[in-house]
């Protein structure tokens, strides 16, 4: 694993000094590792909620303006993946890939992403350009900011709401947090699905150089 990188300039020198193309999303630009990641689930073998510790690699890669008519999007294509502790070098149990969109006209902030377990969503919410915590919520049904899963995970873990924050911190380090609210048919109940890690930058790229 490689040593964290030193404090970002954004950092040390404060937020007023992102460059405004990317808004809040400047500091995610990147690659991050963190291995303080807990993951609270329903583990079906054993018919238990628990917790499992995990390390985390993430990278954020700025893209070219999107453009919907008169709606312009800045934004960053990312992946997230994490192993198991004591799993480092065997298979990943979590995968994400997505973008993370900024419109600065409206002040909205959208997380799209898959996740390969079958499930799609579309989240989102306020954020200013020098926003310090970024809010994400998605809700099944909604024609805007909702979510889909696979038929099986509908019958079993059908999902009744995600909520989902982005920290950032002034050493560089950022934090996320995700809470699922799932009906789980093993239990007949809901319960919330929790997973958080703290990473720290690895490799840093220009916020303003197009990765696509």
């Amino acid at each position: 694993m490689q040593e964290p990188c030193q404090p970002r300039e954004g950092a040390r020198h404060g937020r007023h000094s992102w460059p405004q193309r990317l808004g809040p999303l400047t500091p995610l630009v990147g690659e991050w590792e963190g291995n303080v990641g807990v993951d609270l689930s329903f583990h079906n073998e054993d018919d238990v909620t628990g917790e499992t510790g995990y390390f985390e690699k993430a990278w954020f890669r700025p893209i070219p303006k999107q453009e919907n008519g008169r709606q312009q999007l800045e934004g960053v294509t990312y992946q997230m993946t994490a192993w198991r502790h004591g799993e480092e070098a065997m298979i990943r149990f979590h995968d994400e890939v997505g973008y993370l969109l900024w419109e600065k006209a409206t002040g909205q902030v959208m997380r799209a992403v898959v996740f390969r377990r079958g499930i799609a969503m579309l989240a989102g919410g306020d954020a200013g350009p020098h926003e310090q915590v970024l809010h994400f919520k998605a809700t099944p049904g909604s024609p805007s900011y909702g979510l889909v899963q696979n038929k099986y995970l509908l019958e079993r873990a059908e999902i009744k709401d995600f909520q989902s924050t982005f920290t950032f911190h002034d050493d560089g380090s950022f934090t996320h947090v995700s809470d699922l609210l799932l009906k789980l048919a093993a239990t007949g109940g809901e319960m919330h699905h929790t997973d958080r890690n703290t990473l720290h930058g690895v490799k840093s790229y220009h916020p303003g150089v197009e990765h696509a």
